[in-house]
């Protein structure tokens, strides 16, 4: 066996301290610091073998004021993306306010006053973004907000300034508050009131999390949307929007150091603010299933999707691993258990996905969805999938499947980092919603580590079909609406 050079170091340290004389040590004090050598040793070369496998090779940086700093160096391309996340989404939000996380993604482009920094018309953000070159936007969840620019990486600093400038000086005017809230309107009515797939998610989401925020639509509801004022998006504004509940996340073509010393001159001038740990309700057991039906006439073909609680990667980081495995054999692509079964073999569906989401604050979902063309093959479909859940209960997975799923996995990381992008959104994703940095870094390392058995328990402890449980899934049917019903109601939509 040969040594490494971190082995090397542990045992001549050992000895240096042996022969220096300043102690007497007896035969067992000997073997206890040979014993303790070795043990370092050992520590080292796994430290060694679990660097290697860093993904991202990210350096974290944490300003004075509590803003944390996340920097990937990529120089392939002179261009960079820059990300700020905030802790804060749909699920922070005051009841009877929903919408106003959403609200005020669309107001940070309305126009900001920083007395260091500068100020922005509405608009002008963007503006400058694209006379450079670049590109912007954002995205809320329930979970966070975050905004992102692509941009060459000799403008880093004039965005950085820009973010750092709205992060609390945001002040649009009267009437773009009151035409930004028709914006939101309308985008509620053309992606959910207008979409039968995204009606039946959102009321899929809602059974499932009972007296618990995330069952609230991030774009929120529109009652509530139509009431939501500057003073309810300011107030909101005011408590989250601070650097100690952000973190700012750059990739590409960048000097790690630099970034963070441009950091300090932008977004440590914003001041923190004091703000409480999250405090979400409970949702009470419920052990009856629960099925939503929904029959729309722009529906071609009828689809069956089962709604699933289950733990994130901040829940149970085990559990989580496990069922991203599960995921791979059961769901990924044409080659998974689920897709040769209902597709291959039987032809009762045109599609079928298992899809889990790990990135969540609290419970994760998971997504089981099949497309059939009639719905006879859609019941069908159910028990098939049903059956192929007892089937990996029963007898969990092969060792082939396992090694597979793992190869297909961290092939997916290491694609990420062919983007400039894909680094910033990977890690701003999984740190704002409580991973560590060590958890994304060491994330291909650790998958490995999951055992076939560990499947096998997960599926058994939350897909199982033939149990019962406090947060029992919930089962969505989307089907056509028959010609008569719909000529009926048209009909009399034409009367009034």
């Amino acid at each position: 066996m040969s040594l490494s050079k971190n082995q090397i170091i542990a045992g001549v340290g050992a000895l240096a301290l042996l022969a220096s004389g300043a102690f007497y040590y007896s035969a067992m004090n000997v073997k206890h610091i040979v014993k303790e050598a070795q043990q370092s040793s050992v520590e080292a070369a796994k430290k060694e073998t679990k660097e290697k496998k860093k993904i991202f090779n990210a350096k974290h940086y944490e300003l004075e004021n509590g803003l944390q700093l996340v920097v990937v160096e990529n120089h392939r391309v002179p261009v960079i993306t820059h990300m700020v996340w905030y802790r804060v989404g749909a699920a922070d939000e005051p009841r009877g306010k929903s919408g106003i996380a959403h609200f005020l993604e669309h107001l940070m482009f309305k126009g900001h006053t920083s007395e260091e920094l500068g100020s922005f018309e509405a608009g002008e953000f963007s503006k400058v973004i694209r006379s450079l070159g670049g590109r912007d936007n954002a995205f809320t969840s329930q979970d966070y907000t975050a905004y992102f620019q692509s941009i060459a990486s000799e403008h880093l600093e004039t965005v950085m300034k820009m973010e750092a400038g709205r992060m609390r000086g945001l002040n649009p005017p009267e009437e773009d508050v009151a035409s930004e809230n028709k914006v939101i309107q309308e985008e509620r009515r053309q992606r959910t009131d207008n979409d039968p797939r995204s009606k039946m998610a959102e009321q899929l989401r809602e059974t499932l999390f009972p007296n618990h925020p995330y069952s609230i639509p991030v774009i929120g509801w529109m009652h509530e949307i139509e009431q939501l004022t500057w003073d309810d998006a300011k107030s909101f504004y005011d408590i989250y929007y601070a650097p100690n509940n952000a973190i700012v996340v750059v990739s590409g073509d960048v000097d790690a150091d630099d970034v963070y010393e441009i950091a300090k001159n932008t977004y440590g001038l914003a001041e923190p603010e004091n703000i409480g740990e999250r405090n979400r309700t409970e949702s009470p057991p419920f052990i009856a299933s629960t099925t939503v039906t929904l029959t729309d006439e722009t529906i071609k073909e009828p689809t069956f999707q089962r709604a699933y609680r289950v733990p994130s990667s901040r829940v149970n980081k085990e559990e989580s691993l496990a069922l991203q495995i599960l995921e791979e054999v059961m769901g990924g692509g044409s080659s998974s258990r689920l897709y040769k079964s209902l597709v291959v073999d039987e032809k009762i569906a045109t599609d079928v996905s298992l899809n889990y989401s790990a990135s969540a604050w609290d419970d994760a979902t998971l997504y089981i969805s099949a497309v059939s063309t009639s719905e006879e093959d859609l019941d069908k479909a159910q028990e098939s999938i049903d059956n192929q859940l007892r089937l990996i209960i029963k007898d969990g997975i092969t060792t082939g499947e396992l090694s597979d799923a793992v190869k297909r996995l961290q092939a997916d990381a290491i694609y990420a980092l062919d983007s400039v992008s894909g680094p910033a959104m990977i890690l701003g994703y999984n740190l704002i919603t409580g991973s560590t940095l060590d958890d994304i870094e060491y994330w291909a390392h650790d998958i490995e580590t999951v055992t076939a058995d560990q499947v096998q328990s997960v599926a058994e402890k939350y897909l199982n079909p033939d149990a019962a449980y406090e947060h029992p899934p919930v089962d969505g049917i989307l089907l056509p609406k028959p010609v008569k019903e719909a000529q009926n109601e048209a009909a009399q939509s034409e009367g009034e």
